[in-house]
């Protein structure tokens, strides 16, 4: 069932519904969410059981503001505390050290917890609803089967889970993809995995320069969306050059019904693939790169053909969901 999230009586009902155990469809900036009562293990576990997500892959806890942090973190260093007054509202986790016994099922049972405060004035609105109902935190990875793509409407989230799961609908996310994760429990900040923000704007913030996690021999602390095969659609995706995407148009014309194409450049005539152009902006193409995904599976593509991003930093987002989802193909 989807839900006007603009409305307060479907915020209300939302909030009711998580305060009481029950598992909501949550609008973000970045991705949908399916959210559930951080506090609540046997909550949390339905978000496990419907996604059909291995319980030790920990889930992002969405909080309605910073005063929420000591509920779950047990320390904040200094570097952390300042990417936080940086960036929230805002697509951003931190993984902290973990309050014991505080949000064990969302942790996976790890001794770090993540922490983000989005800016969706959906997600806000209902974060606060709920904590005045006494839930503190959103347990919320993507609403999406474990591994596929991530949902960036709200009928994405009903296609997959059907309409007996209430989603609030906050229009198209304008982010598009996940959250960047910083580490910052090793004394230095460590991208887990990159998103919206860019890293010299992180480094700014943070004071210090933002370590790769290859940089360091101790192994990452186990994160939401860090799986090295991740935002698969059903189709196999591969990743080409301009040239070889060219190429291999040409050379099956006709015979390349089955085949969906995503690029900036331009592609040779007569052939039959699905094609759409893929934005010269990496921020546009990151908005519409899961909702591309979706439709060309929608079609019935068999393959999906996509132009290698470019190799500069801002499109390090689009370029780490990309690699994931041919991974796992």
């Amino acid at each position: 069932m989807i839900l006007d999230g603009a409305q307060p009586d479907a915020i209300a009902r939302a909030a009711d519904a998580l305060a009481a155990g029950e598992l909501v469809g949550l609008p973000t900036e970045t991705v949908y969410g399916l959210a559930a009562d951080a506090g609540s293990d046997a909550a949390v576990r339905g978000i496990f059981a419907a996604k059909g997500r291995p319980t030790d892959h920990p889930l992002i806890v969405h909080l309605a503001d910073p005063g929420a942090v000591p509920r779950f973190a047990a320390a904040v260093p200094d570097f952390a505390q300042r990417l936080i007054d940086t960036f929230w509202p805002g697509p951003l986790t931190v993984i902290l050290s973990r309050q014991a016994g505080v949000a064990d099922a969302a942790a996976g049972g790890h001794p770090t917890i993540g922490l983000r405060c989005p800016a969706h004035p959906v997600a806000r609105a209902l974060l606060a609803a709920c904590a005045a109902r006494g839930v503190h935190g959103l347990a919320a990875p993507s609403a999406n089967r474990f591994g596929r793509v991530s949902p960036t409407t709200a009928q994405h989230v009903a296609a997959e889970f059907g309409d007996g799961l209430l989603v609030l609908d906050g229009g198209p996310c304008a982010v598009g993809i996940e959250s960047t994760i910083i580490d910052c429990t090793r004394g230095a900040p460590v991208l887990l995995r990159p998103g919206q923000l860019a890293r010299a704007a992180i480094e700014r913030a943070a004071g210090r320069r933002l370590l790769s996690k290859d940089e360091l021999t101790a192994p990452d602390p186990k994160a939401s969306g860090t799986l090295a095969a991740h935002y698969a659609p059903r189709a196999k995706v591969r990743l080409m050059s301009a040239a070889e995407l060219r190429t291999a148009l040409q050379v099956l014309g006709a015979d390349a019904r089955h085949i969906a194409v995503w690029a900036r450049a331009p592609l040779p005539a007569g052939h039959a693939a699905q094609a759409r152009a893929m934005p010269d902006d990496a921020a546009a193409a990151a908005q519409q790169l899961f909702a591309v995904l979706r439709t060309f599976d929608d079609a019935g593509a068999r393959l999906i053909w996509v132009e290698t991003p470019p190799p500069d930093a801002a499109w390090d987002g689009v370029r780490d969901r990309l690699q994931r989802a041919t991974a796992a193909g």
